[in-house]
């Protein structure tokens, strides 16, 4: 745990932070796509694998720009 904040601490302090949180929102976004492609336009009984790229996806969606900030209040 302490090396993925460490990891964080380095991209708050460096000028990429921006783009890195935006690439993150880009895979979130295309996550929460598959998964609700997968739900809606496959017939799959087993549901949890589109369940979770949805959850995976709305993780990376909203995290990423949290913990940089809690990385740059604490850091």
């Amino acid at each position: 745990m302490d090396d993925v904040l460490e990891l964080v601490d380095v991209i708050a302090d460096s000028e990429l932070e921006g783009a890195f949180v935006w690439l993150l929102r880009l895979v979130g976004l295309l996550g929460v796509v598959a998964g609700l492609g997968l739900w809606l336009l496959t017939d799959m009984g087993l549901l949890v694998l589109p369940l979770m790229l949805i959850l995976g996806g709305f993780a990376l969606l909203i995290v990423p720009g949290h913990l940089l900030s809690v990385a740059e209040l604490f850091g």
